[in-house]
């Protein structure tokens, strides 16, 4: 009986828990449908009118579309990069030089964002990078390399190397090996990086800040830019869509995760 109860006070914390900290991003929600003109909280009506503002407003659709582009050009890179990345470190052979470059790419996860975004513009002033797509890409793959390292790490140190021994027993060249037999084995550990690299990097606002220009602006330094201008329903409806995308995205990564853990 005291097991069950301590099982019990266990989820009844873990849920109080996961509600403290969600909640407050859940108000954001029926913020987007008020009828005021203003972020008042409760909604005294409810009207869709803040979302048809956002996508007849060429400044947060251009910023929309921007954050897509630039999420899904990170999400190719970074999840290029990211498993090259994981399987060079897992095949290599100083245990020492291993752990080093494993903390060098994991560093952007650790390392505050506001000192990534003023080594990042100190840097892109001097190429004339700053404000420029392929900045944008530069900069936010190196936010989302780390994740894509983790996820194709954990799917790799699942992967039995005997398969890639008898494709190569019976003829099979190196890339042939790793197109053939290993990427498929590994390929949810791959989409989940894939994933949390868009994520990412559609989230990215620190160091957005810093390289953003005129002519190219993403969805969070738009509503940055707006809670300082003014501060109309709008922003929430914005808001409310980045946690739909970002929840969707995260929960399909999550859930190929738990995929990969009940094959192993």
């Amino acid at each position: 009986m005291s097991a069950r109860l301590a099982r019990a006070a266990l989820w009844l914390t873990g849920v109080l828990v996961a509600a403290w900290l969600v909640a407050p991003t859940l108000v954001v929600i029926p913020l987007g449908f008020t009828d005021k003109v203003s972020l008042t909280f409760p909604p005294t009506g409810w009207s869709t009118r803040w979302y048809a503002n956002f996508f007849s407003d060429p400044a947060w659709t251009a910023a929309l579309a921007n954050s897509l582009l630039v999420g899904v050009l990170v999400a190719v890179v970074a999840t290029v990069l990211g498993t090259a990345a994981a399987f060079g470190l897992s095949r290599w052979t100083s245990r020492r030089g291993a752990a080093a470059a494993r903390v060098l790419l994991l560093a952007p996860m650790i390392v505050p964002g506001i000192i990534v975004a003023i080594g990042v513009y100190a840097v892109f002033l001097k190429f004339q990078l700053a404000g420029s797509l392929a900045g944008f890409v530069a900069a936010h793959t190196v936010l989302a390399l780390p994740f894509v390292v983790v996820s194709v790490s954990a799917s790799l140190g699942t992967f039995d190397v005997r398969l890639e021994a008898a494709a190569a027993s019976l003829g099979a060249g190196r890339w042939a090996t790793f197109r053939q037999v290993t990427l498929p084995l590994i390929m949810p550990g791959v989409v989940s990086g894939a994933l949390f690299a868009f994520v990412t990097s559609f989230d990215e606002v620190v160091v957005s800040l810093f390289i953003q220009s005129p002519a190219l602006v993403t969805l969070p330094v738009q509503m940055y830019s707006s809670v300082t201008r003014e501060t109309d329903p709008t922003l929430a409806a914005a808001a409310t869509m980045i946690l739909a995308l970002t929840t969707v995205l995260v929960t399909g990564g999550l859930a190929l995760s738990a995929r990969r853990n009940r094959a192993r």
